[in-house]
């Protein structure tokens, strides 16, 4: 029997109201779920996209394992019986000003199984446009991975995918999974053939789940949510709005690219 699993990334426009964002998670994982996902990934930022200087920031900083938010996510995952990534929340660091941009994994139990503090933080300047998440994030230090049956995944999240060293650390995993809130200006330039690339480099899937429209804060987010093959085809993709990218993950089409071509055995360290 060949060994499959559907999964979905989950695309959203989130905006200042936590309550009205997780009210749409929750809408959109049960949608997933009763399509058949049993692996479903909300986007980076989908608990809250606001301004850099956000007055209210703070007051969503929870400790890991800990808080509202993160009882409202684990009741998603057990309510749905899924596994949910939860795209990024804000967690507390050992830092008083500052916290980790963290995704959080839990299982059709409501069990946080995993989690992975974004490593890479963003930073943009071309003279129009200025961003930097060193203003209210600490970097992350350590790789993450988690199982589902057969299948192994590796974690990421939005500006990593510009660094192909740390993917190439998880090498052998089945899937990427890639939270991302990428900006549009970026994103038409780069997001798709970067996914393309570690996806091909790999030999392995990569589920991207993305921020994708306008915000209420001005913020304008590339979405193009999607699915992408293990030979760097792209299965299955949401260009703008909110909505679900549906897709299946198959061993045998692992198996058959990476015999084929054995490009991660035959490579020299």
């Amino acid at each position: 029997m060949e060994r499959n699993l559907k999964v979905a990334a989950i695309q959203m426009i989130s905006g200042r109201s936590i309550k009205d964002n997780l009210a749409s998670a929750s809408k959109l994982v049960e949608q997933a779920a009763e399509q058949g996902a049993e692996l479903a990934v909300l986007p980076e930022f989908f608990i809250r996209i606001a301004n850099a200087a956000d007055s209210e920031f703070s007051a969503i900083i929870e400790p890991l394992g800990a808080g509202a938010i993160q009882q409202q996510l684990a009741e998603i995952a057990r309510k749905n019986k899924i596994f949910l990534v939860a795209g990024t929340i804000p967690i507390k660091s050992e830092m008083d000003k500052k916290c980790y941009n963290t995704a959080l994994v839990y299982n059709p139990e409501g069990r946080l199984i995993c989690h992975y503090n974004k490593i890479h933080l963003f930073k943009f300047d071309n003279g129009e446009y200025k961003f930097d998440e060193g203003i209210n994030f600490i970097h992350g230090d350590k790789f993450s991975s988690f199982t589902i049956g057969d299948f192994k995944f590796g974690l990421a999240i939005c500006y990593d995918l510009r660094f192909p060293e740390l993917f190439r650390s998880l090498a052998g995993v089945d899937a990427f999974i890639l939270p991302a809130a990428f900006l549009h200006h970026t994103g038409v330039a780069h997001w798709e053939i970067l996914l393309r690339a570690r996806a091909i480099e790999n030999q392995c899937y990569v589920l991207a789940s993305g921020q994708g429209g306008v915000h209420d804060n001005g913020r304008h987010t590339f979405g193009h949510s999607m699915l992408i093959s293990p030979w760097g085809e792209v299965e299955a993709v949401l260009e703008t709005g909110v909505g679900i990218v549906m897709g299946t993950i198959r061993k045998s089409v692992l198996e058959k690219v990476r015999q084929e071509l054995p490009a991660l055995s035959n490579r020299r360290i």
